[in-house]
């Protein structure tokens, strides 16, 4: 194998090692970021506040709220707990659709952050070379 081939498998084979998946799995990498935080704050919050307000207008225990929350912000929405006052009806849709805007700057900031160390890393493999 010429000397320019083994070089290059050598370090894409530092590349894979360089991963970390559970990092990426977890959003580390995106936690780390602090023009991301603020997203992750508001679904902290979204969720905090979901959790308190469909235990008080429907009596739910707090597990059986955040687990309301959870799935109805994932929109998966097995229909096991549905709110069943007319208030708790207004509150789910707004809840809801502020979930999916949550959920898209989610998505938003992981692309954004996974983008740009992509970047960063093809311009350090550029000025390597």
């Amino acid at each position: 194998m010429p000397k320019a081939e083994t070089g290059t498998i050598k370090h894409d084979v530092g590349r894979l090692k360089n991963q970390q998946p559970l990092i990426k799995l977890f959003l580390f990498d995106v936690l780390q970021d602090p023009d991301s935080r603020p997203v992750f704050y508001w679904a902290g919050a979204m969720l905090l506040a979901g959790m308190l307000i469909f235990h008080f207008l429907e009596g739910w225990s707090y597990l059986d709220a955040i687990y309301f929350c959870v799935i109805s912000a994932a929109t998966i929405g097995y229909g096991d707990f549905v709110p069943t006052t007319p208030l708790a009806k207004i509150f789910a849709i707004l809840y809801n659709i502020n979930a999916i805007v949550m959920l898209l700057a989610i998505f938003d900031r992981v692309r954004v952050v996974r983008g740009h160390n992509k970047l960063e890393r093809l311009n350090s493999d550029l000025q390597q070379e």
